[in-house]
């Protein structure tokens, strides 16, 4: 190939990248700034997310502080980073931010109406990730959701059901609806269940029968002591709640029930003790 045609294609090699594809007021986007644009900010989430990896496993290990909040931590670092990085990049191509005014209304418009449940999500994750009612290994509860919390990111949590079935939750239900959260206060919690037996149950047997179920399996604690607490008396029945203390990170609250459920029928039955 000649110089003069080499010089020809570097020719129509800029001409082209100085092509404008969009003019507003006195902002011009041509194809050279629409790629370096797009090259930069891929470089930018590339490198937030790589920040983020670095701080979790590297930096904020050494510190004595659970994982939840390392994670939680170098989120919001990673958000600040691309918030600083996109208006730096904004500007390295030429992009006037002031001269944005008209755009960032029209962009404030579609927040107000189309988009404001991401931005509420977004506002929510961050809330949660500051505050931290819930952590990264909780087993919690959001309307008829239960499961353990895997992941909180800016706009949606990941909690895995006994199913282990991943379930993407906005984080707005966490600001705006009742979430249970077994392991906040980080110590044993309280499983209840009823069952409605014949008046003329011995009391004595019920109590005997409670100690047994609860030395029977690994997951109940000994301390705080199961309890028999007596709720209703009726003609023929009264209504009892067999109460056993667990902690919440061994096992799910639903497996617990299914599994003492079935030893205390199985108790009830091999006993005499009578449904009413």
């Amino acid at each position: 190939m000649s110089f003069e045609n080499l010089t020809s294609h570097e020719g129509w090699l800029f001409a082209a990248l100085d092509v404008v594809l969009l003019k507003v007021g006195d902002l011009a986007i041509t194809v050279g700034s629409l790629l370096k644009l797009v090259l930069l900010m891929s470089l930018l989430f590339w490198f937030a997310g790589a920040l983020r990896r670095w701080l979790v496993r590297r930096v904020l290990s050494r510190f004595h502080v659970d994982h939840g909040t390392r994670i939680a931590i170098a989120s919001v670092l990673r958000y600040l980073v691309l918030v600083l990085g996109m208006v730096l990049i904004l500007q390295n191509v030429g992009i006037n931010l002031s001269a944005l005014g008209v755009v960032a209304g029209a962009v404030g418009v579609g927040v107000g109406f189309g988009l404001q449940n991401i931005f509420s999500n977004f506002i929510s994750g961050l809330i949660v990730m500051l505050e931290r009612p819930i952590k990264v290994g909780d087993h919690i509860e959001v309307g008829s959701i239960a499961g353990v919390v895997r992941e909180i990111s800016a706009r949606r949590t990941t909690l895995v059901t006994a199913d282990n079935v991943a379930v993407l939750v906005p984080n707005q239900r966490f600001i705006v609806e009742n979430v249970i959260n077994s392991a906040y206060l980080e110590e044993p919690v309280r499983l209840r269940i009823a069952a409605t037996l014949a008046a003329d149950t011995d009391p004595a047997l019920l109590e005997q029968l409670l100690m047994q179920v609860a030395r029977s399996h690994a997951m109940v604690l000994a301390a705080p002591a199961p309890q028999i607490l007596l709720r209703s008396v009726g003609g023929t029945s009264r209504q009892f709640e067999f109460a056993f203390w667990f902690r919440p990170e061994a096992i799910a609250r639903e497996l617990l029930t299914s599994e003492l459920s079935s030893a205390l029928e199985e108790a009830f039955s091999a006993n005499g003790v009578q449904h009413a």
